[in-house]
């Protein structure tokens, strides 16, 4: 018993992303392009990183490699003790639906779908009773400010409002991780300000780890980690408490 406890705690502590030797190499014209050269990148359990750096440098390739949104041409990724270059594409899905969740820039909301029907989707897919769904939905949407506005479709909600309905989406399953692209990009300052004090707040309370990529410096300045990325490699990697402010 002692030793399964031991190792349970091992699984607890071990890092949720693991990549090594990363690489991902287009085709541009049958010119090949390195997005990303031999990147070796972890993070810890309940770490919140940026990555960070100007257009083309390999922020959201690396994000979507590891979210398994596309396959390394190079190297592995390893999610949660997890090979993803070892699963097929429907072992990768299963993956993503239950062990990470997703915002994105666009939000991704369906538009035909209330607020409340954005956050049960994932769970639906999951196949969690309709009664469980509902409730759940209700209480995260509740929790995040927004639970009477649970009825509304995305187009009768504000960038904000959308946007927390995508957060609501990606952390009503309670993923090990939570990936954010560009999560500011279409918000105005104050709506920004609410979505970092809102990542913040289910990275410390609920324990999620979380990775953005941003060129936002609001954004990198709510991280407790920043890594910084040029031409497809990782130039520095600082916490917070030794970052220049």
């Amino acid at each position: 018993m002692e030793r399964q406890d031991a190792q349970q705690e091992a699984a607890r502590d071990a890092d949720v992303v693991v990549c090594r030797g990363l690489g991902r190499t287009y085709s541009d014209d049958g010119v090949p392009v390195n997005a990303l050269a031999d990147v070796d990148f972890s993070v810890s359990r309940g770490e919140f990183v940026s990555l960070a750096g100007p257009s083309g440098s390999g922020k959201s390739t690396l994000l979507n490699l590891i979210g398994g949104l596309d396959s390394a041409s190079s190297g592995t990724v390893t999610i949660d003790g997890v090979d993803l270059g070892a699963l097929d594409e429907t072992r990768r899905s299963d993956l993503r639906l239950n062990k990470i969740g997703f915002v994105f820039q666009s939000y991704n909301l369906i538009p035909v779908l209330s607020a409340r029907e954005n956050v049960e989707f994932i769970m639906q897919l999951q196949g969690v009773p309709a009664a469980e769904r509902r409730r759940r939905a209700l209480d995260i949407l509740t929790a995040l400010g927004i639970g009477d506005l649970a009825d509304r479709r995305p187009g009768e909600l504000s960038g904000g409002q959308q946007q927390r309905v995508a957060v609501a989406r990606a952390i009503v399953t309670n993923p090990v991780l939570l990936l954010a692209d560009e999560p500011s990009a279409n918000l105005d300052s104050k709506s920004t300000q609410e979505l970092l004090e809102l990542l913040r707040q289910v990275n410390a309370q609920h324990g999620v780890t979380i990775v953005t990529a941003t060129h936002d410096p609001i954004v990198m300045a709510f991280a407790s980690r920043r890594v910084q990325l040029r031409d497809g490699r990782i130039v520095s990697d600082e916490r917070a408490d030794a970052a220049v402010h």
